[in-house]
């Protein structure tokens, strides 16, 4: 018998939420069902709600830095679930993962230098790079049949014609809900090694992972990519505090973790979150039991939605979900515009989505739906979106 209850309704309105507050703000309307941004309307368990309300009440909220607790929370974690040991040298703490992809992008290149992604890709990938001056070059994944992989050819090939200097990988992938296996890392590792460029390796939805699928750390392979490597993880998809800014920075390269450090000190930053230490060491050690119910429930939600989307739109294509808790799905079969299908999700089915042109310009056909809700919510989400798609066509 499950000890949590997801299907649980938690009101987050009036609670400053990005979420379900700033419609308006952000859409200039307030009748819309949100699954657009990244964040879960679950919330944390009681033992792990405990040590926040210790740490409240002791009243004093002073500079910190994390100590030992921290660091062996951190590490046992990641080395009882996936397998990688995080010495405490290796790790600088940042606000937010955004943040420490804009200081690996000051750190590691200079102005004007090649950046590589791959698209479709979570968006501020590309903002980080142009917001700060560097070139972005896109190694737009392969899709066919429901599923992405990568053109290694086109991967070698950018990064030669246009001397790149750092990768930026998502790992597992955001949107396209890949999880790399160690033969497709090992094959990225090789290329970047042998034209030295940086790898910064955003893992942040490694929990989130589903059978027969497993999910493989860079740190986990062949220590020669630790030469190029930094690492980036957080308990903020995890756990859901996103709003606390924890992020941990693991670079096991004396010489490119000074490069970091030097640049996240010239950006003012030092110390972190009080509250953001309190989440890691209490999520990494009292978290295990909620996190593995939490993604059975989520991987239900994504079963769930597969085979409404099956049933109900036999020209949209879902891709095969193997990791994140976010649905990708592919609408170009219906042959809308692209302001068409906007306007069919917004103003007809009243959902508030991420479009699929954010994360590229391929993918505008595509849109993204946020799985981690009650399932009441998925299901609400999308019998609207049935109900709008069948008067849509009917007209």
């Amino acid at each position: 018998m499950e000890k949590y209850n997801f299907d649980a309704f938690v009101d987050r309105n009036n609670t400053s939420c990005l979420k379900y507050d700033f419609g308006m703000q952000r859409k200039g309307r307030t009748d819309l069902l949100p699954m657009w941004v990244a964040d879960m309307d679950f919330a944390l368990p009681e033992e792990i709600l405990a040590d926040f309300h210790k740490r409240i009440d002791h009243g004093i909220f002073g500079y910190t830095d994390p100590d030992a607790e921290y660091y062996a929370a951190l590490d046992r974690w990641f080395s009882t679930r996936h397998g990688y040991h995080i010495k405490p040298e290796w790790v600088t703490v940042g606000c937010g993962v955004v943040y420490g992809l804009a200081t690996g992008v000051k750190a590691f290149t200079e102005p004007g230098d090649a950046i590589l992604i791959q698209q479709p890709v979570y968006y501020p990938f590309k903002e980080v790079i142009e917001d700060n001056g560097r070139k972005f070059i896109n190694n737009q994944l392969h899709y066919e049949n429901g599923k992405y992989t990568i053109d290694f050819e086109d991967f070698e090939k950018k990064i030669v014609e246009n001397n790149v200097k750092v990768f930026m990988l998502c790992s597992p992938h955001n949107p396209a809900g890949r999880v790399w296996t160690k033969e497709e890392l090992n094959r990225l590792g090789d290329i970047c090694l042998k034209h030295n460029v940086v790898i910064m390796d955003d893992e942040i939805h490694c929990d989130f992972v589903y059978a027969p699928h497993h999910f493989t750390s860079f740190l986990t392979l062949d220590e020669k990519y630790q030469k190029n490597l930094v690492l980036y993880n957080s308990p903020s998809k995890t756990f859901n505090v996103a709003g606390l800014q924890p992020a941990n920075v693991i670079i096991p390269d004396p010489d490119l973790r000074t490069k970091y450090k030097k640049a996240n000190a010239a950006a003012g930053y030092s110390q972190g979150s009080i509250m953001g230490q309190v989440a890691v060491k209490s999520c990494y050690t009292k978290g295990d039991e909620w996190v593995n119910e939490m993604v059975d429930y989520i991987a239900g939600n994504i079963a769930w939605t597969k085979e409404f989307v099956e049933k109900n739109f036999p020209k949209a294509i879902m891709t095969d979900i193997e990791g994140t808790y976010l649905v990708w799905i592919d609408f170009s079969g219906y042959g809308f515009t692209d302001d068409e299908l906007e306007h069919l999700i917004t103003d007809e089915a009243k959902l508030w989505l991420d479009s699929g042109k954010i994360f590229g310009d391929a993918t505008a056909q595509f849109e993204r739906f946020n799985m981690a809700c009650p399932r009441s919510t998925v299901e609400k989400a999308f019998h609207q979106l049935k109900d709008a798609m069948d008067a849509h066509l009917a007209k």
